[in-house]
């Protein structure tokens, strides 16, 4: 599976934006797919995981404020981003969850997509 991840941009803070991450290729549909994100001069940070039926797992950081779905008739994972805050500010990735030791570590996906910037001002 290959992905992509799109929508970034700038926002204000308050604000709401959502990111998609596209598949292609390979079983998109039986796969979790993991958003992270890294901010400037920070290591990247996980944000949440959706597994193949729609569970989802948030990090505590984006918890109540962050929403993912799936579409896999579109190849389609989104990040709803909702009263987004300046610390928000990162690149921001998806990836296919390849190991089940750890969900919020990033050694635990794989296929990382290209990233997507979203810069939150206050």
């Amino acid at each position: 599976v290959q992905l992509q991840a799109s929508g970034g941009g700038l926002v204000q803070a308050g604000g709401s934006l959502r990111l998609s991450c596209g598949g292609s290729g390979g079983a998109f549909r039986t796969n979790s797919i993991g958003w992270f994100r890294q901010g400037p001069g920070k290591e990247r940070e996980f944000v949440g995981t959706i597994t193949s039926g729609g569970t989802t797992f948030y990090g505590d950081s984006v918890k109540g404020r962050f929403t993912i779905s799936r579409d896999n008739v579109k190849s389609t994972v989104y990040l709803q981003m909702n009263n987004l805050k300046p610390e928000d500010t990162a690149v921001y990735y998806c990836a296919v969850r390849i190991r089940f030791e750890n969900v919020q570590h990033e050694g635990s996906y794989g296929s990382w997509g290209q990233g997507t910037q979203v810069t939150v001002s206050s």
